[in-house]
C-alpha cells in the first residue's frame, strides 16, 4: 500500500516537511555543519608575448613570485650529505719521483698517497718512443751508402729523428747548417724513409709480410711549389682565373647545346629518310598486280612527333576520332598544320573514310616534319653566317680570295671542292 508521501510526490503536491525516522547521508557524514568559505585566490594570467616555458619557470605551485636571490628548496631524501667523521682520512706524503721519459735523471717532488709510495709514475704510460732504425757498418757500406749523403750527416739525421720523434718540421728547424749542407724537409724525409725501407727489405725473412713506407718526394715538392704559386697570386690573377672558369663553363654549356641540336637534326633527317623510303616501297608495291590491302588506320611512321588516338579496345568508335590532333601537339604546330592545309586547298575535316584517315594523318605528320626541318635549316644557316662573319673579322679579305679562286676554277672547268663558300 502506497504511503501518503509517495502519492503527493506522484501528484507533485507540496506538503509539509515531516521528520524522517531513518539516518540520512548528511547526518552520517556530519555534513550539516557550516562549510568553510574558500578564499578567492588571485588568478594571474600569462602576459602577452611571453613564452610558455618562461612563464612556467616564473609561476610556481605556491603561486609565489620569483626569488630575488638564488635559493635551494630541494629538501628531499635524494639530497647528498657529506659524511664527515665516519672514517679515517687516507694519509698523504710529500715524496720524490722520476719521469721515465727523461734521460737526465731529474728528480721532482709532489704530494702522493702513502699507499702509492714506490709505484711508477702514473703518466709514464703516455711516453711513446719512435723506433728509429739502427744499422751496422757492413749494412751501411753495402746498402745505405749514398753520394749525396755522408755517414756523419746520416747519423745526425737519425739522432734528430730520435730526439724529436720524427717531427720533420722541427728537425728542419734544428738542422746544423754550419756543419752540413742545407736540406729541405722533403730531402730529410726521403733519406729517412729510404733507410727504413732498405733495412726492412734486407732484414725481412718473409717478403710477403714486408711493410714498406711510401713517400714520394718529387710529388711533395711539386705540391708545395703549386701551393706557393697559389698563395702568392695577385688580385688580378685571381680575377682572371675566375673569369676563365666562367668562360669554360659557358663553352661547355654551348658544346652541350650544339651536341643536342646535332642529335635532334640527325633524328629529323633519319625520320625524313625513313618516310621517303617507305613511300617509295609503297609505290613500287602498288604497281604490281596483287590484291589491294588496306592499311591499318592506327599505323604511324616511326620517329614522328604526332601520336594520334589509338582505339584498340572493344566497342564502337567513330573513325573521325582517329583524325583528332592530340592536345600535347601545341598551338604553334597546330596553327602551322592548318596554314599549310589552307595553302594546299585541303579541307581541315575531310570525309573520314579509312583511306582518307590514313593519308590525312600521314600528310599532317609530313607537314610537322617539314616545319621542323625548315627550322633546323634556318638555324644552321644562321650559325654558318655567324661563323663566316667571325672568320672575316679574324682574317680580313680571306672570303673574297676564296670566292675569286672558286670562280677561276669554275671558269677552267675544275670541280668545286668547297661548295659551302660563296
Amino acid at each position: 500500500m502506497a504511503m501518503g508521501s509517495d502519492v503527493r510526490d506522484i501528484l507533485e503536491i507540496e506538503g509539509s516537511e515531516e521528520k524522517e525516522d531513518f539516518m540520512t547521508k548528511d547526518a552520517l557524514f556530519n555534513d550539516t555543519k557550516k562549510k568553510k568559505a574558500k578564499k578567492n585566490e588571485a588568478n594571474f594570467k600569462k602576459p602577452e608575448g611571453m613564452h610558455r616555458e618562461l612563464w612556467g619557470l616564473l609561476w610556481t605551485d605556491n603561486k609565489d613570485g620569483p626569488p630575488i636571490i638564488p635559493t635551494d628548496t630541494c629538501q628531499g631524501y635524494k639530497q647528498m650529505k657529506a659524511k664527515i667523521g665516519q672514517s679515517r682520512v687516507r694519509p698523504w706524503k710529500w715524496m720524490p719521483f722520476t719521469n721515465p721519459a727523461r734521460k737526465d735523471g731529474a728528480v721532482f717532488y709532489h704530494w702522493r698517497r702513502l699507499a702509492d709510495e714506490g709505484l711508477d709514475y702514473p703518466f709514464a704510460r703516455f711516453n711513446k718512443a719512435v723506433n728509429v732504425p739502427i744499422y751496422s757498418e757492413l749494412e751501411y757500406q753495402q746498402h745505405l751508402h749514398d753520394e749525396n749523403w755522408s755517414r756523419p750527416e746520416t747519423e745526425y739525421l737519425l739522432e734528430l729523428c730520435r730526439r724529436f720523434d720524427l717531427r720533420f718540421i722541427v728537425i728542419h728547424d734544428r738542422w746544423d747548417r754550419q756543419r752540413f749542407p742545407n736540406r729541405s724537409v722533403e730531402d730529410l724525409k726521403e733519406r729517412y724513409y729510404v733507410i727504413c725501407n732498405t733495412l726492412a727489405k734486407v732484414r725481412s725473412t718473409n717478403p710477403n709480410e714486408l711493410k714498406m713506407r711510401v713517400f714520394d718526394a718529387s710529388h711533395e715538392r711539386r705540391r708545395k711549389e703549386q701551393l706557393e704559386k697559389l698563395f702568392h697570386r695577385t688580385e688580378e690573377q685571381i680575377e682572371e682565373e675566375e673569369r676563365l672558369v666562367q668562360e669554360l663553363k659557358k663553352i661547355e654549356q654551348r658544346k652541350k647545346e650544339r651536341e643536342k641540336k646535332a642529335l635532334d637534326l640527325q633524328k629529323l633527317i633519319t625520320a625524313a629518310d625513313s618516310n621517303l623510303d617507305s613511300r617509295r616501297s609503297e609505290r613500287k608495291a602498288s604497281k604490281k598486280v596483287m590484291p589491294c590491302k588496306v592499311r591499318d588506320a592506327t599505323t604511324t611512321p616511326e620517329a614522328t612527333s604526332i601520336k594520334f588516338p589509338d582505339f584498340k579496345q572493344s566497342g564502337v568508335s567513330l573513325r573521325s576520332q582517329r583524325m583528332k590532333l592530340p592536345a600535347s601537339l601545341g598551338q604553334r604546330k597546330t596553327k602551322a598544320i592548318e596554314t599549310t592545309l589552307e595553302e594546299l586547298g585541303i579541307d581541315l575535316n575531310p570525309m573520314p573514310t579509312q583511306e582518307i584517315v590514313i593519308s590525312f594523318n600521314e600528310l599532317r605528320q609530313d607537314i610537322v616534319l617539314m616545319n621542323e626541318l625548315k627550322v633546323a635549316l634556318a638555324n644552321c644557316e644562321y650559325e654558318l653566317q655567324t661563323l663566316r662573319h667571325r672568320f672575316e673579322n679574324l682574317t680580313p679579305g680571306s672570303i673574297s680570295e676564296l670566292t675569286t679562286v672558286k670562280q677561276e676554277n669554275m671558269a677552267i672547268g675544275l670541280p668545286d671542292l668547297n661548295p659551302d663558300t660563296p
